[in-house]
């Protein structure tokens, strides 16, 4: 079975939205191992409900904090702290959809960063990237992290509308495919989810 950890170049890229998608159009299982900022609802429950296939199921967090910031410190100011010997993939016989929390070296504690779990779960990489002033920088620096660390990396996802001129500039730093391109939404609901999903070349990821 397939197993992909989606990261991203920082907080409030699109995870979340590119795993919804992912999700559905493989009609893999779902997990987020770690998650931070539960106030009204958490990723999982979102995803859920953008997910129209039956066959998806949505695996519990190995960690769940309420604040809004990195894991390691969510996770001190709840007297806790992330073991990564506690962080076991789901059993599971379907695809695997791993979410990541923040951007690659969000520390999960004094000694590991999220990125790290892709290791330990031998998942290939998909990074996803937003359109920002400084996406450039924060694109470059992420993809050479990847590389030069030896992890798998399946390729890229473009979140938003894109000038041609930095789309360039991210897309030919290193011989990584682009997985897929999503300009920006109005809003996101199953419907769009769904038409987005028929768009993914499942040949690709299986």
């Amino acid at each position: 079975m397939k197993r992909y950890f989606i990261t991203g170049i920082g907080t409030n890229v699109g995870k979340t939205f590119v795993s919804a998608i992912l999700t559905e159009a493989l009609k893999a299982d779902y997990w987020k191992p770690v998650q931070t900022g539960i106030i009204e609802s958490s990723d999982v429950n979102d995803v859920s409900r953008l997910i129209s296939n039956q066959k998806t199921q949505f695996h519990r967090e190995s960690y769940s904090f309420t604040a809004p910031v990195s894991p390691h410190l969510a996770a001190a100011i709840e007297n806790d702290t992330i073991e990564l010997s506690n962080i076991n993939v789901p059993e599971t016989k379907n695809n695997l959809i791993i979410e990541g929390a923040g951007g690659l070296l969000a520390p999960l504690n004094k000694a590991s960063y999220v990125i790290d779990l892709a290791k330990k779960f031998d998942a290939e990489i998909v990074l996803v990237i937003r359109n920002y002033l400084g996406c450039i920088n924060h694109s470059l620096l992420s993809i050479d992290y990847l590389m030069s660390h030896n992890f798998k990396v399946k390729g890229i996802v473009l979140n938003g509308n894109f000038d041609a001129l930095v789309e360039d500039a991210i897309t030919s730093y290193a011989p990584i495919p682009v997985l897929a391109k999503f300009l920006d939404m109005n809003r996101v609901n199953q419907h769009v989810v769904e038409d987005l999903a028929r768009s993914i070349d499942k040949d690709t990821w299986l």
